[in-house]
């Protein structure tokens, strides 16, 4: 214990995560505790903005102060000098810069900040907590197969059962969790990871959210007024597959060994999609290939050769040198949100980079469509030319893409033939979309047959526009194979064509189906 009389100034994180009142309580300081405005300052800009890490701060100061006023052998200042050194924008530093300038003992539970200190000779004291376990993992010891675990102030506790795409929701205790408990959570989280216990890494503080990567634990909160309450969500990774255990196709088996270098992996929140990429991963790290990956946060189990890159903690820019100079065999970005995103997987793959991107989607197409409007067409071939579709934990699809120059499906002109990306089925061979530019617009056309009702809706919609100028009683329609043929009588026939083909052009865009208009003779 240090000697009674001894300057202390408190930084940030010992306000945030609650250590500095326990310390306290502990009889740790025994003299002047010197607390920096900036700290304060920092506090309540947080605080006008609605966060509640600021209104926590604030709340923790107020209680330091509170206790302090009442034991015999500590007082509490004030301080707000600002030493040359230090940069005024940033209240770590100038808490650094002050307690080397005054002497004093600063007190810390963030590593770093300790670092800092034994490089700079700062006297310091540390107070992070040890590794034990933490309240949010208690929650997972309820069911062996918790999958996430959601938290938020006013409800009951609730929590994933299953596996991905067969899981169901229950609630944890019937008890309604109020705020104190989950600022409490949030505290003895943000305690752990400022000292570095079981790896845990903040992986995004701002002021109405934080991501903390915990052991195999993501831990999402979010905070008023972002919410409309405190809300805390744990996922971990409930499966852990190898490649082989997915029973691929040994025709997808090859692909994915010797010819595909632009991979995505698409599927629905939850459906399994972070395991398959993980599996992928150690998959090409098993056969000799340099693996690294972009994540956010990092919350994939690979082995210590795999380097796993945060895409919170660089940015893009830093990201794509690090990647073009190391010259990886692949990378796994997980996961893709926007178009910043999107931009630094073509840029990198172009660059003849392996790329896996797992994207958020509803139909293996729609991993597709996303690159749509932010690539030039003829481009997708060359950055995309795997798609692996994931539903409830298994590969449900998979494609190639192929640039070929034709017609497009559902025209007849010769001379509307155009660059067409065909997306096949990568087993069957078989087509199953076109995409191709028409005007202004990208159309992405499904070959199979549409279902009956969606043509159904089509053909009456073109019929409304017909009757107004034309009989219906007098006008016959055929399907067939691949298309709906209507045929209106002679007579009527040139004033159909001349006033509603545009109309009908439109309504064949939109359902995407083949619709002709043929004179009955």
């Amino acid at each position: 214990m240090l000697a009674a009389g001894e300057i202390y100034i408190p930084d940030m994180s010992v306000f945030l995560d609650g250590s500095l009142k326990e310390y306290l309580q502990g009889g740790g300081v025994k003299g002047r505790l010197l607390i920096h405005t900036a700290i304060i300052r920092r506090f309540e800009d947080d605080a006008k903005l609605g966060s509640s890490l600021g209104i926590l701060g604030l709340e923790e100061v107020a209680a330091i102060y509170n206790m302090a006023s009442k034991m015999g052998d500590v007082t509490v200042e004030y301080v707000d000098m600002v030493p040359r050194s230090a940069d005024p924008k940033d209240p770590e530093n100038v808490i650094l810069s002050t307690a080397r300038e005054l002497g004093a003992t600063l007190i810390t539970s963030d590593t770093m900040i300790k670092r800092v200190c034994e490089a700079m000779g700062i006297r310091h004291v540390y107070i992070g907590k040890g590794a034990g376990l933490l309240e949010i993992e208690k929650w997972f010891q309820r069911y062996p197969d918790i999958m996430s675990v959601h938290l938020k102030e006013n409800t009951l506790p609730m929590a994933k059962r299953g596996s991905p795409g067969n899981w169901e929701l229950v609630y944890l205790d019937n008890k309604v969790l109020n705020r104190e408990y989950l600022e409490r959570v949030v505290r003895e989280v943000l305690s752990t990871a400022y000292s570095g216990g079981n790896g845990a890494v903040i992986e995004v503080m701002r002021s109405h959210s934080l991501i903390v990567q915990y052991r195999d634990i993501r831990i999402v909160a979010v905070f008023p007024p972002v919410s409309d309450g405190i809300e805390i969500t744990a996922v971990r990774p409930l499966v852990k597959k190898r490649i082989e255990e997915y029973n691929l196709h040994p025709k997808v088996v090859e692909r994915l060994e010797r010819g595909a270098e632009g991979i995505l992996i698409g599927g629905a929140p939850g459906a399994g999609k972070t395991t398959f990429a993980q599996a992928l991963a150690e998959f090409y790290a098993s056969k000799n290939r340099v693996v690294k990956t972009i994540e956010s946060p990092r919350d994939m189990v690979l082995p210590d050769q795999v380097t796993q890159l945060s895409k919170n903690l660089a940015t893009p820019e830093e990201l794509h040198d690090i990647l073009l100079l190391s010259r990886p065999d692949y990378t796994i970005f997980d996961e893709m949100r926007d178009t910043a995103d999107i931009q630094l997987y073509v840029d990198l793959r172009l660059a003849g980079i392996g790329m896996v991107g797992v994207i958020h989607a509803t139909s293996p197409i729609d991993s597709i469509q996303r690159f749509i409007g932010r690539v030039e067409l003829g481009m997708l071939p060359s950055i995309i030319d795997t798609v692996i579709f994931i539903d409830k934990g298994n590969v449900s699809k998979v494609y190639s893409l192929e640039m070929t120059v034709k017609i497009p499906a559902g025209l007849r002109e010769e001379d509307l033939t155009r660059p067409v990306v065909i997306v096949r089925d990568f087993i069957t061979e078989e087509p199953e979309y076109e995409i191709y530019v028409f005007g202004e617009e990208t159309f992405v056309v499904p070959l199979k047959r549409r279902s009956v009702e969606v043509s159904k809706r089509a053909v009456d919609q073109v019929l409304r526009v017909i009757g107004k100028y034309a009989p219906l009683n007098q006008v016959i329609i055929e399907p067939r194979e691949d298309t709906v043929v209507i045929k209106v009588p002679q007579e009527y026939y040139g004033v159909v064509l001349a006033k509603s083909l545009p109309r009908i052009g439109r309504i064949k865009r939109k359902f995407k189906v083949d619709i002709r208009i043929e004179p009955r003779q």
